[in-house]
């Protein structure tokens, strides 16, 4: 090999970044000269934002499976440290880890060793973002597969346990009012009825949504608010707005008022933040930890290194509006940084492609009662609500944000193709 690509991350922008590199070298004429290496902690793709979901039978796809056939190599291992000027990485095997960001804190038990690169795409993805309170640290989370998980295994616990209707048994608390915490709390009613019918118990089911805005829902936008409202009142969601979590413990959340709420399953979903990574590289970072890039995706400051997903910022569009951490952005970031990267290997800078997704929708699940779907960067055009909205989530969800998974090398080097965004498409997923 002549030169390697190395991409951190197994995650919509890493996954992508890779097939795009390893689509890129072949139309180059590059073919075995250029290495192309993804650095994951895990043998999985995961399906990050069904997370939520009750059925987590779908949601891993393996590696392997989609870059075996094109030729990437996998590293299951850890990025816990980037030289810009050696270029080079340096990895933490991690044979078997649940861990799903690529950068841990956690003292070294594998094997360490450095990689050498001539270009590096960071894709490392986020992290859940825990305020500090007391507690909270305890509470449980749909952040990761492993966190999905762990809230199932204790939901089953629940049903599993014999025992009277305790204060708080058959209640739950989701901390947090926004894209996840609300499709969360829509799923979390049918969950513990169904824990409580299998106790053979009789208490009523409880899930209460809290928020710090003051009407919950509300930064979903104008648009889609009355739907979200109708679909947590039918699902017997109680919203408490405008307030703050005090602690939070094993058999209840009190606020910052001094009400206690009984509750014995505890969620935390209080937005994310950008892989500590990035922030090991001495550049400024915005709000979120995100890495500034530039058209290209190429990290400002930074030779030889590209950035996508949920750890770069990038503008979306001539309006000023920058992108947001969703896989509606982390699919085509990836695929434009891979194929920049191998422009830049290949001696042909002029080819390398300007990033734009003036385009922003949300789709939005609602549980039984169905979906919102919202156009706009302000989300103020209502596309659909209910059964109509859920059919496009579910097609989303099941299906257009899934890489190919048939092995077969050309229709997942197809699929790998960046895609130009000139006008409003409404497709997108978030």
């Amino acid at each position: 090999m002549d030169s390697r690509i190395v991409v951190i991350g197994g995650g919509f922008a890493g996954l992508w970044a890779a097939a795009a590199a390893a689509r890129a070298r072949t139309e180059f004429g590059l073919g075995d000269r250029v290495a192309v290496t993804v650095i994951a902690p895990d043998p999985f793709h995961v399906i990050r934002v069904r997370c939520y979901e009750a059925d987590l039978g779908a949601l891993r796809v393996p590696l392997d499976d989609v870059l075996g056939p094109i030729g990437v190599e996998r590293r299951e291992a850890r990025a816990i440290d980037i030289d810009p000027a050696a270029r080079t990485v340096t990895v933490e095997s991690a044979a078997a880890s649940a861990v799903s960001s690529a950068v841990s804190s956690a003292a070294s038990s594998g094997v360490v060793e450095t990689l050498a690169y001539d270009r590096l795409i960071l894709a490392a993805g986020s992290l859940l973002w825990r305020p500090e309170i007391p507690g909270i640290a305890g509470a449980f989370d749909v952040d990761t597969f492993a966190g999905a998980q762990a809230l199932a295994a204790h939901l089953d616990r629940l049903g599993d346990a014999g025992g009277p209707d305790e204060a708080g048994r058959w209640t739950a608390v989701v901390i947090g009012g926004g894209l996840v915490g609300l499709e969360l709390a829509c799923e979390l009613p049918a969950r513990l009825a169904a824990a409580r019918d299998r106790a053979g118990a009789t208490g009523p089911v409880r899930t209460i949504l809290i928020d710090h805005a003051r009407e919950v829902g509300s930064a979903m936008g104008a648009a889609a608010l009355p739907g979200i409202r109708e679909a947590l009142r039918d699902a017997g969601v109680t919203c408490i707005g405008g307030a703050r979590v005090g602690a939070v413990d094993r058999t209840g959340v009190t606020l910052a008022d001094g009400t206690r709420l009984p509750a014995w399953t505890s969620v935390c979903a209080t937005g994310m933040r950008a892989s500590p990574l990035g922030g090991t590289l001495g550049l400024p970072l915005d709000p979120l930890g995100r890495l500034p890039v530039d058209a290209f995706l190429a990290v400002q400051g930074l030779a030889g290194v590209y950035a996508a997903g949920d750890i770069a910022s990038a503008a979306a569009d001539d309006a000023g509006h920058r992108t947001v951490m969703s896989c509606q952005h982390a699919r085509p970031m990836g695929r434009f940084a891979g194929f920049n990267a191998v422009c830049d290997l290949a001696g042909r800078p002029e080819r390398r492609l300007h990033f734009a997704a003036p385009d922003y929708v949300t789709v939005l699940d609602l549980g039984a009662w169905g979906a919102v779907y919202t156009a706009g960067w302000d989300r103020g055009t209502l596309v659909s609500s209910g059964a109509a909205a859920k059919a496009t989530k579910q097609i989303i969800n099941g299906t257009r944000i899934y890489p190919p998974l048939d092995r077969d090398a050309a229709s997942i080097l197809a699929a790998a193709a960046p895609i130009i965004q000139a006008a409003p498409a409404t497709q997108a997923a978030r």
